[in-house]
């Protein structure tokens, strides 16, 4: 996100010596995105952030997939995911279940009640929507507040993690991307800022606070990273906190945006998925469909087309509302619907016409799209409802 932010002790001078009350150094780090030639942000540490003094292999969670075969679109009930009070165990970095997956991009979920280790993903940015619970992430860049509603763009190769707040379980939903996650170009200048049509801008963003500047010494940090066969983990063991920085500027940081403050797109006939578009990633994008006045023209029809998204998988994550389109799908809160390239979708029977009319939608859910084929996680085997893919042909 291509917006300056500096918080803490910075010298006026980028890569120059910037100076302890004691008269040591401290150390500036630069991340930096596409070799240099992207957002970048100058850090500047207590100690050396590349010292490690061990390294040991974490088994990540199963990250197999299968594909979907025969091709039928899939209800996915990620609440039979987590029972009982186990969530309260559960933290968000090693809870994760892959829902659905492929080269691009990983969907995961999880219920969470515990705080994470440090982690970073080296692999792409996240993207994680929280659909309730409220946690505080703290980062090398310093903390965010979030809470339902929240998505929370944290860039490739930022250490942090996550700490549960309140009694509510965390229910997080989890986009992991093997590349940098965005605001739809569309939406930005050449230069990078939101323009008068998009429908968010930079007021809407929340930046860190902090920074943080944690003392302590040797603790472990889970990598997330490239390997054979694909995503593997490795467990690093430092001498010092990486929550060391007194103080950063830049254009490269995490943030939260908060779904509420979205300002739908409508029209007098029934909009496409892409005036929903929030954030886009390589070979997919990420939409919300919110609360909204519908199609105003005197002979529309407010909910969807049937349609074929010939080049793309549609991934639609139901959390709030109800989705006038999938009444009697058996689809309800804390859903997944997948409608894979290849099927024509739709709305149910009856729903078509029962839209006539209807002048607002409560409704609120997240979709990704993407362009390649989505195969299927342990977690979708786990929490599938069989009878869905008939359920257009019922009467």
């Amino acid at each position: 996100m291509a917006h300056y932010r500096q918080l803490g002790d910075v010298p006026r001078k980028r890569h120059t010596q910037h100076r302890t009350p004691e008269g040591g150094l401290y150390y500036e780090e630069l991340m930096g995105e596409e070799g240099f030639f992207s957002d970048s942000s100058l850090l500047y540490h207590k100690g050396i952030p590349s010292a490690i003094t061990a390294a040991s292999v974490w088994e990540l969670p199963d990250q197999s997939t299968t594909a979907n075969l025969p091709l039928i679109p899939r209800h996915l009930k990620l609440h039979e995911l987590f029972q009982g009070a186990e969530w309260k165990n559960t933290d968000v970095v090693t809870g994760r279940r892959l829902v659905l997956g492929n080269a691009d991009v990983r969907l995961s979920y999880v219920v969470a009640g515990a705080p994470s280790e440090l982690y970073r993903n080296g692999l792409g940015d996240e993207c994680v929507y929280v659909e309730s619970g409220s946690a505080v992430v703290e980062t090398v860049f310093g903390s965010l507040e979030v809470g339902r509603g929240d998505y929370v763009i944290v860039p490739r190769a930022t250490t942090h993690r996550w700490v549960p707040a309140g009694d509510e379980p965390l229910r997080a939903y989890c986009i992991e991307a093997n590349s940098h996650i965005t605001p739809a170009r569309r939406y930005l200048s050449k230069y990078g800022q939101l323009l008068e049509h998009a429908p968010f801008c930079e007021r809407d963003l929340r930046g860190p606070v902090g920074p943080l500047v944690v003392d302590g010494g040797e603790v472990d940090v889970l990598v997330k990273h490239r390997g054979p066969g694909g995503v593997v983990g490795t467990r690093y063991t430092v001498p010092h906190h990486p929550f060391d920085v007194v103080g950063w500027d830049g254009c490269l940081y995490p943030y939260a945006f908060n779904i509420a403050d979205f300002e739908p797109i409508t029209g007098r006939i029934h909009q496409p998925p892409p005036a929903h578009q929030v954030f886009e990633g390589n070979n997919f994008v990420i939409c919300n469909f919110v609360p909204r006045k519908v199609d105003y023209h005197p002979l529309s029809i407010p909910v969807p087309y049937y349609h074929s998204n010939v080049d793309s998988d549609e991934v639609m994550f139901y959390c709030g509302g109800n989705y006038e389109a999938r009444k009697g799908s058996g689809i309800g809160q804390g859903s997944i619907s997948l409608h894979p390239g290849g099927h024509t979708h739709g709305p149910q029977p009856g729903a078509y016409e029962r839209s006539i009319g209807v002048e607002f939608f409560d409704e609120l859910a997240v979709m990704v799209d993407t362009f390649r084929p989505l195969e299927l996680g342990e977690a979708a085997g786990a929490c599938e409802d069989p009878n869905y893919a008939w359920t257009w042909s019922r009467r």
